[in-house]
């Protein structure tokens, strides 16, 4: 479940300053080295895009310009040809392969074995086997039929813009949604299924938002016999009838049926949630949309009196169910990310900490029991230094997530945060200016403003020469 819905807010909270520690001799000579390696990072940058070709190989950081007519980007032991819809970015490319889903202990795979129990527990076929067959080492490469055409996405939905996908080029793409292999396990014959994975999607920058994260999706079909078994006069029932649709279900379907469908996604998701978070959980259900499910919800819980959205859902599309070879069933499925239910569950307060080696955060998740309750105690939080940037926008071909994956590629996971802080328009010239606010933060340690000002002046030559903003520094 992939898509978003419209009226899903993001939150963002600034920090406040904080004073920075003076310069030891040390830090001082590791920042010389910062600057000197971050000039050279910004010169191949330039050089990369002048050439405008070259190989990229997933794990050497060796890219090509994005967009490199000629380039090749060789990626898990294959290649794909490079054209101008190409975007990947070192960082990205750093990320595809860690699958920290599948590291035990690991909080994520924490949370990806507590949904998995609750599935094989609740759910048994007619042998005593699980019900629910999981995969979790699908390839992150999909073709875009699969991310898109699949589920039934609009050629013109903003969903498949290229400012908020990481493209190998104009056919295939780093999946934005485990949603992108429901199609494919429908037509294998499954009807009741778990994917999960790391999906990819250019984004805005803050503690909730990463340009990786993780989802499981729940998949589910009924056949007419299953869906009204132990129904009174069930026998009398059908799946299927041609009316028109409504808010509350597709044309194809008959009332009953979505009724029942709906009521079995409703019911096995709350007892999800009840045994994640515990008995007495207050759910409310939002109605939502996504182009492959009709009708669709979001759920959100009432968490220590918050109300937090914790995953989509809906009634699958008939027409996709039908184009995948399952023409006599109907199902439901809903797709949630592991780091958003992690970080509720286990109060972790940054999404960058997911990604982190220090055995302080770690070790914190060796638990005998996956159903352990864990509350991660904090790393000491060190001070944020917060620089702003702000140039006037080129005539065309500038998107905010290019700069983002920009700060991203050059600051790595010292970037805590990107703000927009000020737009302004030229009454005269009609040139747009943007200002944004970077705040950097180590994890493990206080960085000096001297690191800080390497990193950030090497955003802002990388801004002006691979963007093609004007500078106001």
């Amino acid at each position: 479940m992939g898509a978003r819905c419209s009226h899903s807010p993001s939150t963002l909270q600034r920090p406040a300053r904080h004073h920075v520690l003076p310069l030891t001799e040390p830090v001082r000579e590791a920042a010389t080295m910062v600057c000197s390696a971050l000039r050279r990072l910004v010169q191949v940058h330039v050089s990369l895009a002048r050439k405008a070709s070259g190989v990229c190989r997933g794990h050497e950081h060796r890219p090509a310009a994005p967009g490199a007519p000629g380039g090749v980007v060789e990626l898990l032991g294959k290649s794909y040809p490079q054209d101008g819809y190409s975007n990947l970015s070192r960082k990205v490319l750093s990320k595809v392969g860690r699958n920290l889903h599948n590291q035990q202990h690991h909080p994520l795979w924490l949370v990806k074995e507590r949904v998995k129990a609750h599935f094989y527990q609740r759910f048994r076929g007619r042998s005593g086997t699980p019900l629910f067959s999981v995969y979790d080492d699908l390839s992150p490469v999909v073709t875009t039929w699969q991310n898109f055409d699949s589920l039934l996405i609009p050629a013109d939905h903003p969903s498949r813009k290229k400012g908020d996908n990481y493209y190998l080029n104009e056919t295939h793409m780093l999946r934005a949604h485990t949603s992108a292999h429901q199609w494919d396990l429908l037509r294998a014959g499954l009807d009741a299924f778990l994917v999960v994975g790391d999906v990819y999607r250019r984004d805005q920058i803050d503690a909730q938002h990463y340009p990786v994260f993780h989802q499981l999706e729940a998949v589910r079909l009924f056949s007419r016999h299953q869906l009204f078994a132990g129904v009174k006069d069930g026998e009398s029932l059908q799946l299927f009838e041609q009316s028109s649709r409504s808010a509350h279900k597709q044309e194809t379907h008959t009332m009953e049926a979505t009724k029942l469908v709906e009521f079995d996604l409703k019911q096995t998701l709350t007892g999800l949630m009840t045994r994640l978070f515990g008995d007495g959980l207050d759910i409310r259900w939002v109605d939502c949309y996504f182009p492959f499910t009709h009708p669709s919800f979001e759920m959100e819980i009432n968490f220590r009196g918050e109300w937090l959205e914790v995953l989509g859902c809906g009634v699958m599309e008939q027409q996709l169910v039908n184009s995948a070879g399952a023409q006599d069933r109907v199902g439901w499925a809903c797709g949630l990310g592991l780091e958003r239910l992690a970080m509720i569950l286990y109060d972790i307060p940054d999404i960058r900490l997911f990604w982190s080696e220090d055995e302080r955060f770690l070790g914190q998740f060796r638990v005998g029991d996956i159903e352990q309750s864990v509350r991660f105690q904090p790393l000491s939080k060190y001070p944020a230094v917060m620089n702003d940037i702000s140039f006037w926008l080129p005539p065309e071909n500038y998107t905010e997530n290019d700069f983002y994956d920009l700060v991203r590629t050059i600051g790595g996971d010292l970037v805590e945060k990107v703000d927009l802080i000020d737009k302004f328009e030229h009454p005269k010239t009609h040139r747009t200016s943007h200002c944004y606010r970077i705040t950097y933060r180590h994890m493990e340690r206080t960085l000096s403003q001297r690191e800080v000002g390497c990193i950030h002046q090497a955003v802002q030559e990388a801004a002006v020469r691979l963007l093609g903003v004007e500078g106001r520094f």
